[in-house]
């Protein structure tokens, strides 16, 4: 079946001209996306091609949904190969980082495991492996940094106290919380999650930096081991 060449769209109606001429907010994520890949495959020009790379994201909303997908995802795509693939892997989390960014701007500090559930939640719900991200806090909850400290399988995954705190000890942090996923989306902590919880807080003594929390993120729920008294 006969494709649209980008060459035969008027030229006004081209994503890259429309950009110079009306700036990149005049367009959708599937011309931005187009933009980016610049080229399609044979049979379908690069708006199709970014059509089908958004659509392996749905539910995840646009280019945000990028930084859910897999090398693999990306490359099963025509004309999207190894090196196409990282630079739209990049472009996810980019996205990913600058919409946590503009959300932590609206945070003044990190009191409530509300805040925290929010600030990870869309990124950790749908995860297939757990991850665990360590927060580094100032003396007024403030966010210094977060850092993914660990993946690993669908679950566990393995961290010591050293991979912790030897970033606490660098970036001068008071406090740090931890958070991680449960893909079974049961937020429940398991025994190897309680054994973790208190070898980090004793750690942290040690070095005068509390463990002010360590939060679980299952599917649209959670468990905060400070809110529960474990802490």
């Amino acid at each position: 079946m006969d494709t649209i060449r980008m060459k035969d769209i008027p030229a006004i109606d081209r994503p890259y001209e429309r950009c110079v001429r009306l700036g990149p907010a005049a367009l959708n994520d599937e011309e931005l996306l187009s933009i980016i890949i610049r080229t399609g495959s044979r049979g379908r020009n690069c708006l199709e091609t970014a059509r089908q790379i958004l659509a392996l994201s749905y539910p995840q909303d646009g280019i945000l949904g990028l930084s859910h997908l897999s090398l693999q995802q990306l490359k099963s795509v025509a004309g999207i190969g190894t090196v196409k693939a990282i630079q739209l892997l990049c472009i996810g989390e980019l996205s990913r980082r600058i919409s946590k960014r503009f959300a932590v701007s609206r945070i003044r500090s990190f009191h409530l495991p509300e805040e925290i559930v929010n600030y990870y939640m869309e990124d950790m719900r749908h995860m297939e492996q757990e991850h665990v991200y360590a927060m580094y806090l100032d003396r007024k909850h403030g966010l210094i940094k977060d850092m993914l400290i660990a993946k690993g399988t669908a679950t566990t995954a393995v961290i010591s106290p050293r991979d912790v705190f030897i970033e606490a000890v660098r970036c001068r942090a008071s406090g740090v919380i931890l958070v991680h996923n449960h893909p079974s989306g049961d937020p429940t902590p398991s025994r190897q999650d309680c054994l973790l919880t208190k070898r980090m807080q004793d750690a942290g003594n040690l070095l005068d930096i509390q463990l002010l929390d360590h939060i679980v993120i299952g599917d649209n729920t959670y468990c905060s081991f400070k809110r529960e008294g474990r802490l």
